[in-house]
């Protein structure tokens, strides 16, 4: 039954919260502390607290800590499939819908004005991090990476996970 109770409570307000994380965050709030008195105030604070000094999305991190505290592994595992269930349900039922009207003009009027939107969006991602790199370690080692990126991901083919893991541990020798 603890588990069922463990899904309820961030399945629910993950449905009704709009807005990620911080939106949830009162409603998971009243599910843990008032509803199902899990935890008291000050103790659903200090986990928010913490989950906010940890890298990542505030709603899942929470949900893993107050699932495992309640259920164990278990709990943590149903906590974080109750918290993602909501928009992966509604992710799909969107790119259904969009897939049926794919051939719809304003579809594709939409498609034409978001793709450059998030292409440029993405180029300043991009000069933010050259820029970011360039003043951490320097030019020579910042165009150096670039070139090398390059050549792995166009000329050898290698998968972008592992010149990821390579340019993390290349920073970390620099860093």
């Amino acid at each position: 039954m603890i588990y069922v109770q463990i899904f309820l409570a961030f399945f629910i307000p993950n449905i009704l919260g709009y807005g990620g994380g911080p939106a949830t965050i009162p409603l998971v709030e009243h599910e843990v502390v008032e509803n199902y008195e899990w935890m008291t105030k000050a103790e659903f604070s200090e986990v928010l607290a913490m989950g906010n000094a940890l890298p990542g999305p505030i709603a899942t991190k929470m949900a893993a800590y107050v699932g495992y505290e309640i259920g164990g592994f278990w709990g943590a595992a149903i906590a974080l499939l109750a918290t993602v269930t909501p928009s992966v349900f509604l992710m799909i039922m969107l790119l259904k819908i969009l897939h049926m009207y794919k051939n719809s003009p304003r579809v594709k009027r939409l498609s034409s004005y978001v793709l450059p939107a998030i292409t440029v969006l993405m180029g300043a991602l991009t000069v933010d991090f050259f820029v970011e790199s360039w003043n951490a370690i320097g030019v020579l080692a910042t165009i150096a990476m670039a070139v090398v990126s390059y050549i792995l991901l166009e000329k050898v083919k290698l998968h972008p996970a592992f010149v990821i893991v390579g340019g993390l541990a290349l920073g970390a020798l620099f860093l």
